[in-house]
């Protein structure tokens, strides 16, 4: 089996680095994978637009995007610069971040997901919850937290 590496990427500071410190220590893989997740439109306000639902929902193949001009794919571009990744492949998801991007791992199925934490903690982090915490409870394999910014 064919090892992917998910590098996931909000545009942050945060995120590339903790993608720079993460994935040299990482084996190469046969295909590297720069995700960022958009959050779904609102169903019930729009529609129409090929943007809608969740991402458990039957049609998320129809959600993954590999091209457009929307803020997810600002940040992957941003990240893919700063890397100097040698043509990555670059996903667009929509969804809520921690379960799309289980959902994109099992799927493909994924080897590892590489994930910043910008070192939120104590009482503001219980109450707006952890992208990387429900990752790394929910991931169908391995996931690298890589901390970065103020601890």
């Amino acid at each position: 089996m064919e090892s992917i590496v998910l590098l996931c990427t909000d545009g942050s500071d945060v995120s590339i680095e903790a993608i720079q410190k993460s994935f040299p220590l990482l084996a190469r893989p046969a295909r590297t994978i720069l995700v960022a997740v958009e959050s779904p439109v609102d169903a019930e306000n729009t529609t129409g637009t090929g943007f809608s639902g969740r991402a458990s929902s039957p049609d998320f193949a129809e959600q993954v995007q590999t091209s457009g001009d929307r803020a997810a794919k600002k940040h992957l571009d941003a990240t893919a610069a700063a890397l100097g990744l040698d043509d990555p492949e670059l996903m667009c998801i929509v969804g809520v971040p921690g379960r799309a991007i289980c959902e994109l791992a099992s799927s493909l199925p994924a080897s590892v997901v590489v994930i910043g934490n910008s070192g939120k903690g104590g009482l503001k982090r219980a109450m707006m919850g952890s992208t990387s915490d429900y990752i790394v409870r929910h991931a169908p394999c391995p996931v690298m937290v890589q901390a970065v910014g103020h601890h």
